[in-house]
């Protein structure tokens, strides 16, 4: 074996053993998520609802996601030095302590001194990661080749730096006592929407766009440059989406309307290349790296449509007195859109497989996410027309989150040997 093939098969292995690791987070935030659906039920004494809601969340995000996005883009641009190699290394490493420490320190003081801590590392360990993999793929990567694809993970890397923002505006925010305020909740908003609108978003299209790059399929680059424009831009206004609910001043309406407009006309370019490219795809993917591409796609739709319509004064208003809307949408854009498209991608590439029971255990979690999602907004629409609701919701909503955490452990436990 070369030294090229040895350094080539080092760079999998750490690439396997991250994707293994993010989809082991997975498991977790399943079982805190099916946890959290038990409190609702039956609450225990002594604990704090509140706080493992905080674990859950940080868990989803800069656990199984964050995790997962690392994994995919060092597969997709491996490093090429041992240097590198070490570098990244560490960083993940250090990942791992910041996301053990919130998963560990939020359940027992939610927002506090630890906790804090941890998920402030886990900040200026992205920032980081952002530098350095953006530095290795503009020394090792053929720009002209993958120029699309960098595009749009350029932006993703922005949109995550950006995010971090509206953490940094808590402190001074919750130093001055206004804790749960509009100002507090403006910020954790914005956090939220570079997070699932901008880094994963555009993370997710990269690997798209790298996908197709890879395979040398044919798509329109001018097509994909403009919706990624569109897309790009219309991101940074698309925040006044986000705090329609304070019932702010008619420019923060006009500014949501303009991002409405130029994200949906990005949306239209995306679909003009993806139905270009689609039939000669479909041949390339394995069966369900297909199918859970092809939902993923079908979400981001969904999701830019609620999106659009949350532009609306009535909609916005409506959206936050019925918070199942707001969850289902946010289950929506980071399990149905984001999630599926990375389980896809990682199938896809054989960092992960199905091994015996995966195809179960997808089957499983599947049924569980779209039970909870016609639930969640099932009961906000019924909520919303003053019909009768559905009883014993909570009940409901456990048992249908049950196969969830049973088929992520049933997918985790394949991927051994």
């Amino acid at each position: 074996m070369t030294g090229v093939q040895q350094k080539r098969l080092k760079t999998g292995q750490d690439t396997l053993v991250r994707a293994r690791i993010a989809l082991g987070y997975f498991v977790l935030v399943a079982v805190l998520g099916l946890f959290l659906r038990w409190l609702m039920v039956s609450p225990v004494a002594g604990v704090n609802y509140k706080n493992f809601l905080h674990a859950h969340s940080h868990l989803a995000l800069l656990g199984w996601l964050y995790c997962a996005s690392f994994a995919a883009l060092l597969y997709i641009f491996p490093v090429v030095t041992a240097e590198a190699r070490k570098s990244f290394r560490r960083q993940f490493f250090l990942t791992q302590v910041s996301v053990l420490g919130m998963l560990f320190t939020f359940p027992v003081q939610g927002y506090a001194l630890f906790s804090i801590i941890f998920s402030t590392m886990h900040i200026l360990l992205s920032y980081w990661f952002a530098r350095s993999y953006w530095k290795h793929v503009q020394l090792n990567v053929d720009t002209s080749t993958h120029a699309t694809s960098l595009q749009y993970i350029g932006a993703a890397l922005l949109f995550m730096v950006i995010s971090s923002i509206g953490p940094w505006a808590m402190g001074p925010i919750m130093a001055k006592g206004t804790t749960g305020g509009e100002l507090y909740y403006s910020a954790i908003y914005f956090y939220l929407h570079f997070q699932y609108n901008g880094w994963f978003t555009f993370a997710v299209l990269g690997l798209l766009f790298w996908f197709l790059e890879h395979r040398q399929v044919y798509f329109n680059r001018s097509w994909a440059m403009r919706a990624f424009w569109l897309l790009a831009l219309g991101c940074l206004p698309a925040y006044a989406l986000s705090v329609l609910w304070t019932k702010p001043a008619d420019w923060v309406y006009a500014i949501g309307y303009v991002a409405v407009v130029m994200q949906l006309a990005g949306l239209l370019y995306l679909i003009k290349v993806v139905r270009q490219v689609w039939v000669k795809v479909v041949g390339l993917l394995k069966p369900w790296a297909r199918a859970l591409v092809g939902m993923a796609l079908v979400f981001f739709v969904l999701k830019l449509v609620l999106q659009m319509l949350s532009a609306f004064p009535y909609m916005a208003d409506l959206a936050y007195k019925l918070r199942y809307f707001i969850i289902g949408y946010l289950h929506l854009s980071l399990l149905g859109f984001v999630t599926l498209f990375l389980l896809g991608f990682l199938l896809q590439q054989g960092l992960y497989r199905l091994g015996r029971y995966g195809a179960i255990g997808l089957t499983l979690f599947l049924a569980g996410f779209f039970a909870t999602e016609l639930m969640l907004f099932g009961q906000g629409t019924l909520l919303w027309l003053g019909l009768t609701t559905l009883p014993s919701f909570n009940w409901l909503m456990f048992w249908a989150s049950v196969p969830m955490p049973l088929g992520l452990g049933l997918l985790f436990l394949g991927q051994r040997g």
